[in-house]
């Protein structure tokens, strides 16, 4: 990261539009701004999202809220059993005009490619997304394909327990930068929503931005500074949980890395062009939930990866700016 720190008015300037965002996210997202926050961080900082619960509570309608709010170019792809890794990145084909091959992208090439009930397609084609989450890019018939900038894939899953559904395999879930749980609206917000049902709609909502100031956020949010002791704190944190009784497969060190470069992000949107412990406090069970392997003596006996990474947030004494320590 930058040792040269970020002018005030870019920091001022970074926070004013995600807070626009969140509120024209917000119009069609009712009731759910922290859910809306957390995956404005996940954008700015180059991760991806995953959002899993039950149908109908509006995942699909947060990512499509988020693709018009950017004015990026987005696509949607329904995941089916019968859905092959070529339906989603794309396929090389003999044009016999021109005598030679061409490739025809497929949809994961835009902005915001909202991968629908990923759950439900096979791992085979679960797996096609996995390299371009990671380097942003297709590789198809040893060809390199890069995909739009800024990119993001807002993945909505349906709980494994649930009909027709795969588990995402470890390496996949390692990918997505948070995990995310829309959950139930409130009875007010229940009431609201059916009092304006179809007036509320991602395609109705007015851009804020566009992908280009985005593009520029995104390069912010590498500037960011992290002090020193701060880094040691995130690296105990993912070690907390490696150390854990109850955990199989701790935090890898990717996880570590997405937990920095979120909190990066959260604290421009929270107007700071610094990060504090509290910042790692607020992101660690959405960043570093869905990379921690439970033991099978902790499933049965109930034990939950939020418990545990409570438990590993109170073991790791948080750094002050004098170089003590106090407990969590």
């Amino acid at each position: 990261m930058s040792t040269e720190p970020l002018p005030p008015q870019h920091i001022q300037g970074f926070a004013a539009v995600a807070a626009q965002l969140a509120d024209r996210i917000g119009t069609v997202v009712l009731g759910k701004p922290e859910v809306v926050r957390l995956a404005l961080t996940a954008f700015f900082a180059q991760g991806h999202v995953l959002l899993e619960d039950v149908p109908g509570v509006g995942k699909t309608t947060l990512a499509r809220a988020m693709a018009a709010a950017v004015r990026g170019q987005w696509r949607r792809i329904q995941f089916t059993p019968d859905l092959l890794p070529s339906d989603v990145s794309g396929v090389t084909i003999f044009n016999q005009a021109s005598r030679g091959f061409e490739f025809h992208p497929g949809p994961v090439f835009a902005n915001i490619v909202i991968a629908d009930e990923i759950n439900r397609a096979s791992p085979k084609t679960q797996s096609a997304l996995l390299e371009v989450m990671e380097e942003r890019r297709v590789t198809v018939d040893g060809v390199p394909h890069p995909v739009p900038q800024p990119f993001l894939v807002v993945a909505t899953q349906n709980p494994v327990e649930m009909d027709g559904t795969y588990r995402l395999p470890e390496a996949q879930l390692d990918r997505f930068l948070v995990k995310l749980s829309v959950g139930y609206p409130s009875e007010d917000v229940e009431v609201e929503v059916l009092r304006g049902a179809a007036l509320r709609s991602p395609d109705t909502l007015e851009a804020v931005t566009d992908t280009a100031t985005v593009g520029e956020m995104v390069r912010m949010a590498l500037r960011v500074h992290i002090a020193d002791p701060l880094y040691l704190y995130a690296v105990r944190l993912a070690a907390a949980t490696r150390d854990h009784p109850q955990v199989r497969v701790g935090v890898s060190p990717r996880g570590v890395i997405a937990l920095t470069r979120a909190a990066s992000a959260y604290a421009l949107i929270n107007g700071r062009g610094y990060v504090l412990p509290e910042d790692f406090k607020a992101l660690v069970e959405p960043v570093f939930a869905h990379r921690v392997l439970l033991s099978p003596d902790a499933q049965l006996r109930g034990v939950t990866a939020a418990e545990v990474l409570d438990d590993a947030v109170r073991s790791v004494p948080v750094p002050l700016p004098d170089n003590q320590r106090v407990g969590a």
